[in-house]
C-alpha cells in the first residue's frame, strides 16, 4: 500500500499560523473553502481529495465560539470523506480554565469540548501549555501535550540577566515556575493573590525576595492582564532591577492593553498561538510554528516526540 500523504489544513482563526507550520514542515495549505450563509450558519468544505490521507487541522479555539464550531465541523467532513487520520493541531485549547466544578451546578466545558472533537471524528490532539495537565485524562485519544519552555527558555537565556528569578503569578503556576526555575538554575517567587470574581483581584502579596533581581513572570494565559500586571508592581515595590511577564497564550481581552501599556515590564513575550488584536512595543511575538512542525513530522515517521513536550527538570 502506498504511504498516507500528509495534508495540512487550516480554520479561518489561525490561517496566519498554520500557513507558518506548512511552509516549516515544507509543504503548502491544503485547499478549503466555507460558505456563509445570511442567517449566520456556515458551512466549511475541503476542495481536494483527502481520501486514505493523515489530515492535520490547526485551528484554535479561542472566542468566539464559531471558531471550535467550525473546527468540528471541519473534523466531521474529514471523516465523511474518509480521511484515514484526523489529527487537530489546537494552538490554544479554549473551555480549559472550566477542567472542575468549583462550585455546584456548573459545567466542566473542558470535558464537553473533548467529547465534541472525538465524537467528530478527531483521533488525535496536539496542543501547547493546556490551562490544566489533567484536561489530557479528559480524552479517549493520543494527547501531544507540548510545552512553551522550548520556545521561551532559549529567549530567557539570551538576555543574560545577571540576577534572574523566576516567579508566578499565582500559586496554581508554581509548578511551571519551579520547572523553569531548575531549567534556568535560578529561584522563584510566588504572588498569593485572593479574587473577588472572576478576572478582579481584590488582594495579593509576594512570598520570597526580590530585592536587586531581574525577575521574570511565568503563565500560561494572559487574559484581562489584571493580575499579571498588579504582580509586576508588587514585584518592583518590593526591590526588583526588572520584571518581564512570559506567557503562552495572549487572550488579551477588556483592558488589557492599556494595563500593559501602563505596567513596569520591560517586555511581555507570548508566543502566536493567538493573533494579537493590538500592537505594542512592550509585547514580543515568538512562534510555535517550527515546533508543531517538526511534532507534525515525527508523529507521521512514527518518532519518539518525549523531548518534545517534557518539561526538563520534572
Amino acid at each position: 500500500m502506498p504511504e498516507p500523504i500528509v495534508s495540512i489544513f487550516t480554520g479561518r482563526a489561525t490561517e496566519y499560523l498554520a500557513q507558518k507550520i506548512a511552509n516549516s514542515y515544507g509543504s503548502s495549505l491544503g485547499k478549503t473553502i466555507v460558505t456563509d450563509f445570511s442567517d449566520g450558519e456556515f458551512q466549511p468544505s475541503f476542495e481536494e481529495n483527502i481520501r486514505g490521507r493523515d489530515v492535520f487541522l490547526v485551528q484554535s479555539t479561542f472566542a468566539p465560539t464559531e471558531n471550535l464550531f467550525e473546527l468540528l465541523l471541519m473534523a466531521d467532513a474529514a471523516r465523511r470523506a474518509s480521511a484515514r487520520n484526523i489529527t487537530a493541531v489546537i494552538p490554544y485549547f479554549g473551555f480549559a480554565r472550566q477542567d472542575r466544578k468549583d462550585k455546584p451546578r456548573v459545567t466542566i466545558a473542558a470535558k464537553l469540548v473533548a467529547n465534541l472533537l472525538i465524537t467528530a471524528g478527531i483521533t488525535r490532539i496536539i496542543t501547547i501549555d493546556l490551562h490544566a495537565d489533567q484536561i489530557q485524562g479528559f480524552f479517549d485519544v493520543p494527547v501531544d501535550h507540548l510545552y512553551a519552555s522550548n520556545i521561551f527558555v532559549p529567549y530567557i537565556q539570551s538576555l543574560n540577566l545577571p540576577n534572574l528569578t523566576m516567579a508566578s503569578p499565582d500559586t496554581g503556576g508554581t509548578r511551571r515556575a519551579a520547572s523553569y526555575a531548575k531549567m534556568l538554575n535560578t529561584g522563584f517567587v510566588i504572588c498569593y493573590k485572593q479574587r473577588a470574581k472572576p478576572n478582579v483581584v481584590e488582594e495579593m502579596s509576594l512570598i520570597g525576595d526580590v530585592k536587586g533581581r531581574d525577575v521574570i513572570l511565568i503563565d500560561d494565559i494572559i487574559d484581562t492582564a489584571g493580575s499579571i500586571t498588579k504582580a509586576g508592581e508588587i514585584i518592583m515595590e518590593n526591590g526588583a532591577s526588572s520584571v518581564r511577564a512570559f506567557c503562552t497564550h495572549p487572550i488579551f481581552s477588556g483592558k488589557a492593553f492599556e494595563r500593559i501599556e501602563k505596567s513596569p515590564f520591560e517586555e511581555v513575550v507570548v508566543t502566536d498561538t493567538i493573533p494579537l488584536k493590538n500592537e505594542s512595543k512592550k509585547i514580543k511575538v515568538l512562534s510555535t510554528a517550527d515546533l508543531f512542525a517538526e511534532v507534525i513530522r515525527r508523529v507521521e515517521n512514527y518518532e519518539s516526540i518525549s523531548s518534545l513536550f517534557k518539561i526538563s527538570g520534572k
